[in-house]
């Protein structure tokens, strides 16, 4: 493997920091390292660099991480890609491994992980660069004498057993003549077990070995007689079924097919990713649902004083209406109470409207978004909460802030969460501030939620964004600003904290206003 200055990388982000802070780690690595902060640019330097590995940011405006990752693989296949995900996207990790990425990792980068990344993609980009230069060497005319033969035939079978890919080639009738170690330690067969003893049909049950051959010999997987990054399942030692991705083609040698050759990668612990995804959905789905039970709590308490009044109110009309027309004077009474009632209904009709809204799963779905209207929905929906804590509201807003663009149930789960932990860490009670502020020069608007709790102590504020990690003992589950830090992350956006111990904190959430341009 060349030293780490002999590697090119280009870094694709639209955040500045982000490049800044991956390009120092990676100079100090000794890594010639280029930047760009859109796709397209990315791109344009692949062209003028030729870089062996290239990191890029999956969220991106114009052109996403994914579009990157196929536009590099259509024209450079060699070029080994990492792509880095916000917390909550395993999904689209798992979509860029199936686009033959390298890797992925997660924000905030950890600079562990990041090596231990760039590790795998090097091995990866020197197997493939050591298997083009053999099919190279096999497509030049026929080595001329035995000592090139012999030469040829030992880095071949180097080749082969070095890849960390699983190679099989068969002849025409499908007897395996290759089987390297990669495919040993994925089946449990030795070599003595299959070369020349098995067949093809043997790792496959009937239908996937008739849906492989019916794939390879159609367009649809990378052009006639080639497969690439087909999925499918091979049997191993026991009859279990293992879960693999295959690229291959036919073997011909003046136009008579020869054989095949195909090389399988373990899709295992793709698919355990997959379930991740779909335990963290419903994980982060449980969440909400532990906060709308809280919710829920309140408000029925909230909504149960008027609808109690507006029963007095309709009673007391029913009563003065039996006993006979109505005077002029009673009229006037007659219509304060209508008023009364009418207000009282609105109000909890407002109240089980926001409740609704907010119970309810629904797919991302970004709009325009009134800050203010943003924040005096999550206040229905807390006041009364508060009230029970004994926790005064105070609600700051601009005039005049600039709409946003975003998910609105999303950004009112992130500050319900926020209102909530400082519930918790106002036991006796206190004040809460909910503020919007725009800067105009920055182009950002701020939603600010400030309590005068206990605080968060300084050993436990860099971990309070980590899933499952919480302060509270005995009860909650550590997703709520976990959940915060990822919608922030989907919305382009950050969140900050500032906390003393008993002196209150202060979470800060950043979002971008959308160019209008």
């Amino acid at each position: 493997m060349p030293a780490s200055t002999e590697w090119e990388i280009v870094i694709i982000d639209d955040e500045q920091d982000i490049l800044d802070i991956l390009s120092l780690a990676l100079k100090d690595a000794k890594y010639h390292v280029s930047m760009a902060r859109d796709g397209a640019s990315g791109l344009k330097i692949c062209e003028e660099k030729s870089p062996q590995i290239v990191i890029t940011d999956i969220r991106m405006p114009i052109m996403d991480g994914l579009q990157v990752l196929e536009a590099l693989k259509e024209k450079s296949p060699e070029i080994e890609v990492i792509v880095v995900t916000a917390f909550g996207e395993i999904d689209v990790a798992i979509r860029a491994l199936q686009l033959d990425a390298s890797d992925f990792i997660t924000k905030p980068i950890n600079t562990k992980e990041l090596h231990l990344a760039l590790n795998r993609a090097q091995e990866r980009y020197m197997a493939r660069k050591q298997l083009a230069e053999y099919t190279a060497l096999l497509e030049k005319e026929k080595a001329e004498t035995h000592q090139e033969l012999i030469k040829t035939f030992a880095f071949q079978k180097n080749l082969i057993e070095s890849s960390m890919d699983g190679i099989l080639a068969c002849n025409e009738r499908g007897e395996v003549a290759t089987f390297n170690k990669s495919l040993e330690q994925l089946l449990g067969y030795s070599k003595d077990e299959v070369l020349h003893q098995m067949s093809l049909s043997q790792f496959m049950t009937q239908d996937d070995e008739k849906s492989l051959k019916s794939a390879l010999e159609s367009e649809k997987f990378g052009g006639f007689n080639r497969l690439n990054l087909y999925e499918t399942s091979l049997l191993d030692h026991s009859g279990q079924k293992i879960p693999v991705q295959v690229s291959g083609t036919k073997l011909f040698d003046q136009e008579r097919t020869e054989g095949f050759v195909f090389f399988f990668r373990d899709l295992r612990q793709l698919r355990k990713l997959e379930h991740e995804v779909a335990n963290q959905v419903r994980i982060l789905h449980q969440d909400k649902m532990m906060s709308l039970g809280r919710l829920a709590a309140s408000v029925v308490h909230e909504i149960n004083n008027p609808l109690s009044g507006i029963l007095n109110y309709i009673r007391l009309m029913v009563r003065v209406i039996s006993r006979g027309p109505i005077a002029e004077e009673r009229r006037e009474k007659f219509k304060e109470y209508l008023d009364v009632v009418e207000n009282e209904i609105s109000r909890c009709s407002q109240i089980v409207s926001n409740l609704l809204t907010f119970s309810r799963k629904s797919p991302v779905a970004f709009e325009n978004i009134s800050v203010a209207d943003l924040i005096d929905k999550c206040a229905i929906l807390s006041h009364h909460k508060l009230e029970l804590q004994n926790i005064k509201l105070e609600i700051e807003t601009q005039s005049q802030i600039p709409s946003i663009e975003g998910d609105f149930n999303q950004l009112q789960q992130c500050i319900i969460n926020l209102i909530f932990n400082a519930i918790d860490s106002m036991p006796k009670g206190g004040t809460l501030t909910l503020s919007g502020q725009y800067d105009p020069s920055e182009k950002i608007v701020r939603i600010i939620v400030k309590d005068t709790g206990h605080g968060i102590s300084e050993e436990d504020l860099p971990y309070i964004f980590e899933p499952f990690f919480t302060t509270k003992e005995g009860y909650g589950v550590g997703l709520g600003l976990s959940t915060v830090y990822g919608i922030l992350e989907r919305h382009k956006g950050t969140v900050n904290v500032e906390s003393r111990l008993n002196r209150g904190s202060t979470f800060t959430l950043q979002l971008p206003i959308p160019n209008k341009d």
